[in-house]
C-alpha cells in the first residue's frame, strides 16, 4: 500500500487560524473528486483554516494555471485531481504535465501547494485513495495536511 511509512499527525495538531487556503479541484470522475474535496475541506476546518477559497477547473491538465494564478493571494494552494489510465499515451501526458506544473508554481512562487492529483491504473485505484466509505486513503485530506503543515514552517522561517 502506498500509504506505508506516512506520518502519523492530523490537523488537529495544526493552527491555521491566520491561513489563507486555495482548493482547486478538476472535474472528471465526480466521485473520487468528492471524496477528495470532502477530506480536503476536513483537514481544512479540523485546522481552522482562517479563510477557504474554492475553484473547480475542468481537468487535471488545467489545475497548474489556476494555482499559479492564485498562489500569490493565499499562503498555501490544495492541488486535487484524478486521471486513470486508458488506451492512449493521454495518461502520461497529462500526469506529468500537471505534476511538473504544480511543482514549478511551488518554486517559483514559494507558496506550497499540497498535491492531491491521483494518477491511477483504474479507477477501482482512485476510489481506494478517495477517502470514501471503505476507502484505505485520504488523500484529499493528506494533500490539504501537508499543504497547511507546509505554509506553517515557512511563516515560522519568517519570524
Amino acid at each position: 500500500m502506498s500509504g506505508h511509512g506516512a506520518p502519523r499527525s492530523s490537523a488537529t495538531d495544526l493552527d491555521a487560524t491566520r491561513l489563507r487556503v486555495a482548493v482547486v479541484a478538476a472535474s472528471w470522475h465526480t466521485t473520487i473528486m468528492d471524496g477528495l474535496l470532502d477530506g480536503a475541506r476536513r483537514a481544512l476546518a479540523e485546522a481552522r483554516t482562517g479563510e477557504v477559497l474554492e475553484l473547480r477547473v475542468p481537468g487535471s491538465f488545467e489545475l497548474p494555471v489556476a494555482a499559479s494564478r492564485l498562489a500569490g493571494d493565499v499562503d498555501a494552494v490544495v492541488a486535487l485531481g484524478v486521471v486513470i489510465r486508458g488506451g492512449t499515451p493521454h495518461f502520461d501526458y497529462v500526469c506529468q504535465a500537471a505534476t511538473n506544473g504544480l511543482t514549478e508554481v511551488s518554486v517559483r512562487t514559494g507558496t506550497p501547494v499540497g498535491f492531491g492529483l491521483l494518477t491511477c491504473d483504474t479507477e477501482e485505484q482512485g476510489l481506494d485513495r478517495a477517502g470514501l466509505e471503505g476507502s484505505h486513503e485520504d488523500k484529499g485530506y493528506e494533500a490539504a495536511h501537508a499543504a497547511l503543515s507546509t505554509a506553517l514552517t515557512l511563516r515560522d522561517l519568517e519570524r
